[in-house]
């Protein structure tokens, strides 16, 4: 899908986000938006990761609009970078998945409404020689163990995002302890890493979305194993209860959570890849 022309994306320096009243020291830590879409009505802050790389939060910043003039500023954060944006009232909502992480929010009470609005899927991608056999392999844990076994390259994101948890958890279930040369950390987001693995010639965790996005610019690698059901990856949308913009966050949390903003969630991607990169909350089996 193509963003809309009346709802341009507007890039944003990041100069001209930092806290210039706070100081240089408040300007450096700052969260810095990496987009805005939209060019009137009340700012809501969102961070997310891949959602907001591929385009998805673009499509639904637009549709949003056409009921409900809003400027949205996108934070690109992982899942636990985003959580901690939450709780210090640096944005108004979140789109994520790291449901540990989600659960204690809520519990806490600095973060309501968890709400499904979708997810994709990881694969273990790889070199096509697969020097560990894993496009064999039973299912992801022994996926993992093979690749361990043979000591072979393995690319972490290694940055508390919710796909490096899910990797960390899946390597203790595995009963793995990724401690071996080849196992190295980018420390950066999807996109990025998924490059460092196709330059390396490294075994990755990625998510379909990125994947598919992708697929054309990454000739070394291979999507080699994929279905297992612990590589189901849901997403929630979790908003700041008391926040500035709380009732804005949770109207556009119902948007995305309506048929018309699943139906864009299902939708996207179809028209550039020829298949969607999402499924809608729907399509995914409910977590806790």
């Amino acid at each position: 899908m193509r963003p809309r022309r009346r709802n341009p994306v507007l890039l944003v320096a990041a100069a001209g986000l930092a806290c210039i009243a706070g100081g240089s020291a408040a300007a450096d830590s700052a969260p810095r938006a990496e987009a805005v879409y939209g060019e009137s009505g009340p700012v809501l802050r969102l961070a997310t990761g891949s959602p907001g790389e591929l385009g998805l939060i673009a499509e639904l910043a637009a549709s949003f609009s056409d009921q409900e003039p809003i400027r949205l500023e996108w934070y690109k954060a992982g899942s636990g970078a985003a959580v901690e944006l939450l709780r210090t009232g640096q944005v108004d909502l979140v789109m994520v998945h790291a449901p540990a992480a989600e659960r204690a929010a809520v519990a806490d009470g600095w973060a309501g409404q968890r709400t499904p609005v979708g997810g994709n899927a990881y694969y273990l991608v790889g070199p096509g020689d697969d020097p560990a056999g894993i496009r064999d392999a039973t299912d992801a844990l022994d996926a993992l163990r093979r690749i361990a076994a043979t000591g072979s390259r393995f690319l972490s994101r290694g940055d508390q995002s919710g796909t490096h948890r899910r990797e960390l958890a899946l390597w203790a279930e595995a009963g793995v302890d990724p401690d071996w040369p080849g196992y190295t950390e980018s420390g950066d987001f999807m996109a990025a890493s998924l490059r460092r693995a196709n330059a390396e010639g490294a075994y990755f965790l990625t998510d379909n979305s990125t994947w598919a996005a992708l697929q054309a610019e990454l000739p070394r690698l291979e999507r080699l194993f994929s279905g297992d059901p612990r590589l189901v990856n849901a997403y929630h949308g979790l908003l700041a209860p008391r926040g500035p913009a709380s009732a804005l966050a949770g109207r556009f949390l119902e948007f995305l959570a309506a048929p018309a903003g699943q139906s864009l969630i299902r939708e996207f991607g179809r028209e550039q890849f020829g298949a969607p990169l999402y499924l809608d909350a729907n399509a995914l089996p409910r977590s806790p």
